[in-house]
């Protein structure tokens, strides 16, 4: 069982719901990271989603698209992030850590060196934003050969083939992309959301998180009540791009105390 694996069914045996948070590797300092990661998982988050920066994230918003501008500027590639990775392991052996970024950057890395050297960094799982699940049973398999899991992004827009397929290839949790769009879109609709969440769980055996939108602890709560888990990203970033070196780990730390919080409540 992955880590992964063992987060979400330890939340289930406690009837709560994961919470993810998404930050971009190196943003807003590209020292801060593991600080930031730290404070997080002390905060109570489940799950964390590290950003891969890449030059043209076809799913991100602005301020994702920002933020990635600025940490690919400082030299932010997958060598350094695994490097962070391994710092955070070396104090939290426990919290949950999934890539997600784009084809590029894996690809010129090497599919099968990225698989070991992540691995051996400590990630748990990974999520490419444009391998379709038609392209990815060989990746899938190296993952899996590795304890590594392959979590996939479902949207509005997918089918019930699609969703079959994505069921028999992911591990870990499937996310669902909440709204058509890209991330940070302000336009949540949770009914839609509540209704798009048991057709998921027909054709895919996982726990479905749901991202893209969610901008505070009342959308994260409602969420909760329909998920198994809530990814929160674009708020957390335009938070942390505004705070000093000093306190960037703390403001972090607190944001996602506050969604946990209103989260459990």
């Amino acid at each position: 069982m992955s880590r992964i694996q063992s987060r979400f069914a330890t939340l289930r045996a406690r009837s709560r719901r994961a919470l993810i948070p998404y930050i971009m590797a190196g943003d807003p300092y590209a020292d801060a990271t593991v600080d930031i990661m730290l404070a997080m998982a002390q905060a109570g988050a489940d799950v964390i989603e590290l950003g891969v920066p890449f030059s043209d994230p076809m799913a991100d918003g602005p301020v994702i698209q920002k933020v990635g501008e600025r940490a690919l500027a400082r030299g932010i590639a997958l060598p350094q992030i695994l490097a962070m990775v391994r710092d955070f392991r070396a104090r939290d052996a426990a919290t949950p850590i999934v890539l997600m970024g784009y084809a590029n950057p894996v690809e010129r890395y090497g599919t099968e060196r990225f698989i070991a050297d992540a691995a051996d960094a400590g990630i748990d799982g990974v999520l490419i934003v444009d391998y379709p699940p038609e392209e990815s049973e060989a990746f899938a398999q190296g993952l899996r050969a590795r304890g590594l899991d392959l979590i996939f992004l479902l949207a509005p827009t997918s089918t019930d083939e699609r969703m079959k397929r994505v069921g028999r290839l992911a591990s870990g949790y499937v996310y669902y992309v909440s709204l058509k769009g890209v991330t940070g879109a302000g336009h949540f609709d949770i009914a839609s959301v509540a209704a798009a969440v048991p057709r998921i769980r027909r054709h895919v055996d996982l726990p479905v998180g749901v991202g893209f939108g969610i901008r505070d602890g009342r959308t994260a709560r409602a969420v909760a009540e329909v998920a198994d888990a809530v990814v929160i990203g674009t708020a957390l970033v335009q938070r942390l791009e505004s705070q000093s070196r000093d306190n960037v780990a703390l403001a972090a730390g607190e944001f996602i105390a506050s969604i946990r919080a209103a989260m459990d409540a």
